[in-house]
């Protein structure tokens, strides 16, 4: 079932922007917006990264995690969980919603703490929702299902830029 709208350069453009803004204000690692299926949609890198980080990987569990507090809400008779918080020695990972489709994922060093994260999240996840409903509403037939994806024939995933 397709979930994500069509996305264009100057969406993902301008989600860039965003999670810039975001990693600017919390000094995080990485900011990560995917599907909830697990597929990165677009992602930034922190200026204080010091070694490799697997964006993909992180993507696919943050997915898994999150879909399973999910479960677990429901266990426990709740609507949902909108986010989860791993806090490790080193560092820690902030999930939450943007919407019905999508996550933004953070990871960032447990030093800093998860104050000024969850504080531009708020506003990052609201300007992430914002943008993907400007894409739906631009062409609302034209809709995505990353796990569909065909790596070998992506025509259909990358159109050109309308004149």
């Amino acid at each position: 079932m397709p979930t994500l709208p069509q996305l264009i350069e100057e969406d993902i453009h301008k989600l860039d922007d965003m999670l810039r803004w975001f990693l600017a204000g919390t000094d995080a690692t990485v900011a990560l917006i995917i599907d909830k299926g697990g597929f990165l949609i677009t992602y930034r890198m922190g200026r204080n990264l010091t070694e490799d980080v697997d964006v993909t990987a992180i993507a696919a569990l943050a997915s898994g995690a999150f879909m399973a507090n999910q479960t677990i809400a429901s266990l426990v008779h709740e609507a949902n969980f909108n986010c989860i918080y791993q806090q490790g020695e080193n560092n820690s990972m902030y999930v939450t919603s943007v919407d019905e489709n999508c996550l933004l994922v953070v990871i960032f060093r447990s030093a800093n703490g998860i104050g000024p994260v969850k504080f531009y999240a708020d506003n990052t996840v609201k300007q992430v929702a914002r943008q993907l409903q400007i894409a739906r509403d631009r062409k609302p037939e034209a809709k995505l299902d990353l796990s569909e994806l065909n790596v070998a024939n992506t025509r259909s995933i990358f159109q050109k830029k309308a004149s």
